[in-house]
């Protein structure tokens, strides 16, 4: 993974409108959790969510997707606004098929991106893949980029369960979090947000004047079989795959400070992680200290990852990292697992 950096960083969240103000809510444990308008729950009372306050609650499926994806790449293509010349692409991290989407939200948001940005991107690949459609997001970015099909990626994730059927889903899937009786203690707080990162090589950042935010140091993935909502018991066998994947590079006795994931209350993530961490303990400080943001900003399922890695390059930006290492997981309900590994990165001499 060596010679990849991120040089660029977008967000849009129920916490915060841009990648800064977001992770300085995060870290100072602010949280977004408000009464749904109009929605209420089996118990008749308000659902519970993470709204982005600046987005008409009415807005629903690839409008209200857009109205958090805009901003978000407006943010992140800050650092080369003015490089015309540069060959961007975009690789989108959505949610996975389910009630409250439509069934082309891939085409519909391709061609509004396609439009809104004046063909800007070289090309625009969309994974809907849930939790961890980010992070796959990245692989595939990172491939095209070691093959030169493009200068610099945008890897961004977006995603909201704000769509009235998308919300009753939930409820009857007993995954929605209140407090009545007829409700689930250990359900989610569905939210919504966007994020996205920009990746570029070493020779592509210095070209363009950026600095580096972090460094990647490895990518894995994986494929759990016993998966939520099936009659089967999960033991961590493809988030511990993921892990070993991203870590397999790393020189023994080297050992990770930070660990940024998405769980969200629900006891399945939890036992995969644990089961995960005892397979991988040597590589981890304190795998039991790590950051879960989803008790600031609820669930946001496909704009997790792209988010996470903005809290991580941000808390080594600003020094308040535990130390240089930063791990982010990402666990999807279809199966799919994803890790990264980042670096804090300075280069000497300046780009």
């Amino acid at each position: 993974m060596a010679g990849i950096y991120v040089v660029g960083l977008g967000a849009s969240t129920p916490v915060g409108r841009d990648a800064w103000s977001s992770a300085a809510a995060v870290r100072a444990g602010i949280s977004g959790f408000t009464n749904h308008p109009y929605m209420l729950d089996s118990a008749g009372e308000p659902m519970r969510v993470a709204l982005a306050p600046w987005v008409d609650p009415h807005l629903e499926g690839a409008e209200r997707l857009l109205a958090l994806l805009f901003p978000t790449i407006d943010d992140v293509l800050r650092p080369i606004i003015d490089s015309d010349s540069t060959r961007v692409a975009l690789s989108l991290g959505l949610a996975a098929p389910r009630p409250g989407l439509p069934e082309d939200l891939s085409l519909q948001l391709k061609r509004a991106v396609s439009k809104g940005y004046s063909n800007r991107f070289t090309g625009i690949a969309t994974f809907a893949n849930g939790h961890a459609a980010g992070l796959l997001a990245l692989d595939a970015a990172v491939k095209k980029l070691r093959e030169g099909a493009f200068d610099a990626c945008v890897v961004a994730g977006v995603d909201s369960y704000m769509m009235p059927e998308t919300l009753e889903w939930l409820e009857k899937n007993d995954q929605l979090h209140g407090a009545g009786v007829l409700n689930n203690a250990w359900g989610f707080i569905p939210g919504e947000a966007a994020g996205a990162f920009l990746i570029a090589t070493e020779d592509a950042a210095r070209r363009l004047a950026v600095p580096p935010l972090a460094s990647l140091r490895g990518l894995g993935v994986g494929v759990e079989r016993h998966r939520i909502k099936t009659e089967t018991v999960c033991i961590g066998e493809g988030l511990t795959q993921a892990f070993r994947a991203a870590l397999s590079e790393l020189p023994e006795g080297t050992r990770i400070s930070d660990v940024y994931c998405d769980m969200n209350g629900e006891p399945y993530r939890a036992d995969e992680y644990g089961f995960a961490c005892l397979r991988t303990k040597e590589w981890f400080n304190s795998a039991s200290d790590f950051v879960s943001p989803a008790d600031c900003w609820g669930d946001i399922s496909a704009a997790t990852s792209p988010l996470c890695v903005c809290l991580a390059a941000i808390a080594s930006h600003k020094g308040y990292a535990n130390g240089p290492l930063a791990f982010v997981w990402t666990s999807s309900e279809g199966g799919e697992r994803a890790a990264v590994l980042l670096e804090a990165t300075t280069w000497n001499g300046g780009p």
